[in-house]
Order: structure tokens, then sequence, then C-alpha cells
């Protein structure tokens, strides 16, 4: 299966869930525990190692702070 590398830029993130409803792998979402610079939960990946570089959460990403990298 592909493997693939998700980047945030977590201070410009706003923390609208979008990118979470359209991974196949379930493994970004909402962090609760942090607050970046613009005072949202921001987005994050919970498990680095299951990504599949699909880049369904990049595409979805409306203000585009997702990169994917694939292996």
């Amino acid at each position: 299966m592909a493997k693939g590398k998700v980047t945030f830029d977590v201070d410009r993130c706003k923390g609208c869930g979008l990118c979470t409803t359209v991974c196949p792998v379930n493994i970004v979402a909402i962090d609760k525990e942090k607050i970046n610079a613009k005072g949202y939960n921001p987005a994050s990946v919970t498990d680095a190692d299951k990504c599949i570089g699909c880049t369904n959460c990049a595409t979805m990403c409306p203000d585009s702070i997702i990169t994917v990298e694939r292996d």
C-alpha cells in the first residue's frame, strides 16, 4: 500500500474539520488540546504511519494549508 506524509500549516488552520471527513483511514482529527495563533483548534494527524498519501485532505482544505508527500 502507498505511504504518505501529511503536513499542516497549523497556525493557518481554522479547524473547519472538512479534512477529517474525507480521510479514508481516519487519521486526521481536530486537536482539542491545542489552540493555534488564530485561536482555533487545528487539524492534525493522529497516526502518521497509517497515511496512504491519497491527498483527499489537501484537496478538501479551503485554505490550502495541507501538504501531502508520497513515498
